[in-house]
């Protein structure tokens, strides 16, 4: 019986030191975070939490040291877990109350209204927690806004910019039909003038096949028939004959006879 209360005295001893170890840690967090030395407050409630896990005061201090370092992140990241495991209205109250003001900074304005929101429902007497809410959806009303403007803005930049690539589309589109004419057009004028010489040649070489051989030239000799040849021999001598003929009747003619008129 001696042994059982002497080590649950054991115990107690050994809980009050590590309680007085973070208290004291507590402490000088304090006094460097008066000072504003947040840096040496961090350590100091990091080095708490390590004699006492569960400590709520040293954790949550610490999410206060991380926001006034501005790590707003960071110091939701710790209230939010204070408010995932606490169980106390008041605790909750303040845990979602600062998740809220990093939230804010962090401009995360929807999740900072539901944060209020929470702090409210555990406390719903909290006037400064009431303000900060009216001033979260103050501010989510004017980024929903401004995401609105810059959403319209960027889609009259992406039409302006489609229309400008239309534009350049349809120029381009233009330009290559102009060349295809003016490429079709040379092709139908160099056709044309191939058409135009060589009916010229054409011209050119009937005429020459129409023209009578030049002095010194024999005509293209052509193929005669016996019969054909008989006529022609024929016709010679017969315009021979009539030649000698005509010779002799103008030698006639030299000894003119007189004839006297049959009254």
């Amino acid at each position: 019986m001696k042994h059982i209360f002497l080590s649950i005295f054991i115990a107690i001893i050994h809980q009050m030191a590590f309680a007085q170890s973070e208290r004291k840690y507590i402490r000088e967090g304090n006094e460097y975070y008066a000072q504003e030395n947040y840096e040496k407050a961090q350590e100091a409630y990091l080095k708490g939490i390590e004699e006492n896990k569960d400590s709520y005061e040293a954790a949550f201090n610490l999410g206060d040291a991380l926001y006034k370092k501005e790590k707003y992140e960071e110091a939701a990241e710790q209230f939010e877990m204070l408010a995932n495991t606490s169980s106390d209205k008041q605790q909750l109250a303040q845990a979602y109350h600062n998740l809220g003001n990093s939230l804010l900074k962090a401009q995360k304005y929807q999740e900072s209204v539901e944060a209020y929101k929470n702090a409210l429902r555990n406390n719903p007497t909290d006037e400064e927690t009431r303000y900060n809410l009216a001033y979260a959806m103050e501010k989510l009303k004017e980024q929903q806004q401004q995401n609105q403007q810059n959403q319209n803005n960027q889609d009259n930049q992406d039409k302006n910019q489609q229309d400008q690539e239309n534009k350049e589309n349809q120029e381009n589109k233009d330009q290559e039909n102009q060349n295809q004419d003016q490429q079709d057009q040379q092709n139908q004028d160099q056709k044309d003038q191939q058409n135009q010489d060589q009916q010229n040649q054409q011209q050119q070489q009937q005429q020459g096949d129409e023209q009578p051989p030049k002095q010194g030239q024999s005509p293209q000799k052509q193929g005669i028939s016996k019969e054909d040849a008989q006529r022609l021999l024929e016709a010679l001598q017969n315009q021979e004959q009539q030649l000698q003929n005509d010779m002799k009747k103008k030698k006639m003619k030299g000894n003119p006879v007189k004839i006297e008129k049959d009254w």
